[in-house]
């Protein structure tokens, strides 16, 4: 066990950018793509890993220290340290569950996929750390037990994949070029309950029931000033401002200002072109992999691919909304009574908060930026709530790995923005810790009542698709 747990470990410590283009490039030649188109697709990938990394690292960089003065200028006391992602990572990937959770997840899908309660293939391995992350968190919690950890992983990955099922057309519909291409993200997953629930209460409201303008709306009606690369620049701007204590430090600091304004433009133009390198590297494979599914399995239309959200966080309202949202986020945790987590290594993962929105708000910037007000201020608490857990899980972790990145300053407790502020993360953490049986039960239930609808429609959408053959046929005939 020790020696299979090792293998993935260092499999995963090869990072995405690495390990992105080893798995696609043998999943390309196993499906029947030329190994030089295969290993092509696979570099495009790992080069669009880490085209993001330096973007959303430059975010970092330049928001950080300058995030950091402003809460020492303003004396902010939060005593829960944002880790940011790489931090819950390490805490998922380096446990027991974190080591088996990606031949787990692909039998279970491969189970779900036989028995028609899923049409995903989960591909996006990379992603499995926030499976193996619930399932890391209620591991330690529950003194390090396998059972209760594994159960909380499958559950997540079983509610995801359904989830990604009844978003996939939707999904497909709204994002050009992404047929056959679903998002098996429980992050993203997570959110979608809200979407639809806020959008339909937001369509009630008259005025705004026709209220319908996109980030290109935006351009067309205010030109430069709905542009998401001059949002940036006033946005970084006004974060400059905010670290000085008087005018006359403003001024002195013109230069910085207008650099931190120029860096988060920047990082605003450069995501969607980096975005265009998963596209292009993902797209063959996608289209293989369903083609060949289609020959070897009766019955299997209908099926998409399962893919990272990355592919679509370039769009331009998910910019606009992400960037308006870091200095609101920023002010919420500060006046929110009770919260404790001030978010800024893991503000980089405000845009993956909005690839299943967007199709449920059709792009309106203002419906999509409600529901991340919502959604951002209910996972403000929820890291705070989860904050006790994920510092046991990561004090062990390093007393262990000795992993920098999970090392929690003194007199801290450590939170993540990153499926810790998820409310999947947080129901399955609440049903299973704090109620235990009970709870567990809950979630069973829940979990193999999603399934069966799913089955359920999977079975009806496959009937219709006959149907329609048929009538073709005979129309033909």
């Amino acid at each position: 066990m020790d020696f299979i747990k090792d293998i993935f470990a260092y499999v995963i410590a090869l990072g995405a950018a690495v390990m992105m283009p080893v798995i696609f490039t043998i999943l390309g030649v196993c499906i029947g793509i030329k190994f030089t188109d295969a290993f092509k697709s696979g570099l495009k990938v790992g080069v669009g890993f880490i085209g993001l990394s330096i973007v959303t690292a430059l975010l970092t960089s330049a928001l950080g220290p300058a995030l950091n003065t402003v809460v020492g200028l303003y004396d902010l006391q939060l005593q829960v340290f944002d880790m940011g992602w790489p931090s819950a990572a390490a805490v998922a990937y380096n446990t027991a569950v974190g080591a088996f959770i990606i031949p787990v997840c692909l039998g279970v899908n491969l189970l779900m996929l036989v028995t028609k309660t899923t049409r995903t293939v989960n591909i996006d391995l990379w992603n499995y750390w926030h499976f193996a992350f619930i399932g890391a968190v209620v591991y330690f919690v529950m003194d390090q037990s396998l059972l209760w950890g594994f159960f909380a992983a499958i559950v997540c990955y079983i509610i995801t994949l359904v989830i990604a099922d009844m978003t996939a057309k939707k999904f497909q519909d709204y994002y050009p070029g992404m047929d056959g291409i679903s998002i098996p993200q429980p992050f993203c997953a997570g959110f979608v309950p809200f979407a639809w629930i806020i959008n339909k209460a937001l369509d009630c409201i008259p005025g705004i029931n026709k209220l319908e303008i996109d980030a290109e709306g935006l351009k067309k009606k205010f030109g430069l000033l709905g542009e998401p690369l001059f949002l940036g620049v006033v946005v970084g701007v006004v974060i400059g401002c905010l670290t000085c204590s008087s005018w006359a430090e403003i001024v002195d600091k013109i230069p910085y200002i207008l650099g931190l304004g120029i860096k988060m433009g920047a990082v605003m133009e450069l995501i969607p072109r980096v975005t265009v390198l998963f596209i292009e590297g993902l797209k063959p494979i996608s289209e293989a992999t369903r083609a060949l599914i289609a020959r070897k399995f009766k019955g299997a239309e209908g099926l998409s691919i399962g893919m990272t959200p990355a592919l679509v966080i370039g769009n331009p309202t998910t910019l606009v909304v992400s960037i308006l949202l870091i200095p609101v986020t920023l002010i919420l945790a500060v006046v929110l009574p009770g919260n404790e987590f001030l978010p800024l290594a893991s503000l980089a993962g405000m845009f993956y908060v909005f690839p299943l929105v967007l199709p449920f708000t059709r792009g309106s910037v203002l419906k999509t930026f409600i529901v991340g007000l919502v959604v951002i201020t209910m996972g403000l608490y929820m890291v705070t709530s989860l904050a006790p857990a994920f510092t046991l899980a990561a004090k062990d972790v390093y007393a262990v790995t000795q992993d920098a990145a999970v090392a929690i300053p003194a007199g801290f407790e450590g939170g993540s923005l990153d499926f810790a502020s998820s409310p999947l993360a947080c129901i399955i953490y609440t049903l299973t810790v704090n109620i235990k049986v009970v709870g567990a039960v809950v979630l069973a239930v829940l979990t193999l009542g999603m399934a069966i609808l799913n089955r359920v429609l999977i079975i009806r959408n496959q009937n219709k698709m006959i149907a329609n053959d048929s009538t073709k046929l005979q129309s033909m005939e």
